[in-house]
């Protein structure tokens, strides 16, 4: 099978490797899609902190990919042939290591409600809870995004946003746009974004109900006098310390500031003669599945405001879709992964 592998830092290769076998409570799957992660595939690409830490390459790279059930192992019985299933990704491969191994053409999906059933050894391991059968109904270039968009949620549900509190969200990449667009669902209001300028109309799309460019002059004196008195909510979807140190200046007594980026990790410091909450629960993918499905399914996500069906990457021009990335000119590059018929 091809894999999009990490040799050094900021050298990526199509190698073609063995595939990865099952054991009795995993299916193995044709990967089908994926979606290009501009925060985390990006830092790993390049080996910064704090992946540089804990990452042994080279490895398979990509963490949003969906995956076509094709054979299953004896004891496998929530999962089907034809299923779709989100957050595939293929192990550990010979020398190879995984980060998560989603860009790859073969993967590796686990029963773990059979696992749990049986009290099968590494039943109580959460990680396996993400991978979630989707809709025979699904379009399988959206699945991926269902990742995306279930961090997100229970990053904002579990910080507590709710009706008519107001949000201001830092950052437009993928994100910083399912931030928005859950804020809205969630009820919440007013919704602001402060991103680039390429992205005010997509923020818009998304459901902000006001967007300002962070190169703009003053712009967060006009943040600010959207809610004068002050943010209930302030998302950092990039990490850096000095959106960190606006978002601080823009909350209100005691509202809630979350950093959900790294581009900075390590060096952001919290303003201590302020009176807020930081934020530093993360999140569980899996709690929220539903719930987006449910969203989704009544129109209130928008897939377009992330991907581009006109324009998908084969796995072997994944460094193209890289490019894409750090020029802006596509929110998340969607990859064709194995052939789909």
């Amino acid at each position: 099978m091809k894999a999009a592998v990490v040799e050094e830092a900021g050298r990526l290769s199509i190698r073609e490797l063995p595939e990865p076998s099952f054991g009795e409570y995993q299916a193995r799957c044709r990967l089908m899609y994926g979606t290009l992660c501009a925060g985390t595939d990006g830092h790993l690409l390049r080996g910064d902190p704090p992946f540089c830490y804990w990452t042994k390459r080279p490895f398979v790279i990509g963490h949003e990919s969906v995956g076509q059930v094709v054979e299953t192992g004896r004891r496998v019985r929530y999962l089907k042939p034809g299923d779709l299933v989100t957050r595939v990704g293929t192990p550990a491969v010979g020398d190879v290591h995984s980060t998560w191994g989603g860009f790859a053409e073969v993967g590796i999906a686990t029963d773990w409600r059979a696992m749990e059933e049986d009290q099968a050894s590494g039943w109580d391991n959460p990680s396996l809870r993400v991978q979630q059968v989707l809709p025979p109904d699904m379009d399988p270039m959206v699945a991926p995004l269902f990742i995306t968009w279930r961090e997100t949620l229970s990053y904002l549900t579990r910080m507590g946003v709710s009706p008519r509190r107001s949000v201001l969200v830092i950052g437009s990449g993928g994100n910083g746009l399912a931030f928005v667009s859950h804020a809205r669902n969630l009820g919440a209001s007013p919704v602001v974004l402060v991103g680039s300028p390429q992205r005010l109309e997509t923020g818009r799309q998304a459901g902000a109900t006001e967007v300002f460019d962070y190169r703009a002059p003053k712009v967060w004196d006009q943040v600010r006098s959207v809610v004068p008195d002050g943010f209930d909510f302030v998302v950092d979807a990039v990490g850096k310390a000095s959106n960190v140190a606006e978002g601080q200046r823009c909350l209100k007594p005691g509202g809630t500031i979350g950093i959900y980026g790294l581009d900075e990790c390590g060096t952001i410091t919290l303003a201590p003669s302020r009176t807020f909450t930081y934020y530093g629960g993360g999140y569980d993918e899996a709690e929220t599945h539903e719930a987006v499905l449910a969203f989704y399914r009544v129109g209130r996500l928008d897939p377009g405001v992330w991907i581009d069906r006109r324009e998908i990457f084969p796995l072997t021009d994944l460094a193209a879709a890289f490019e894409a990335v750090r020029s802006r000119r596509l929110v998340k590059p969607l990859v064709r992964l194995a052939a789909t018929s």
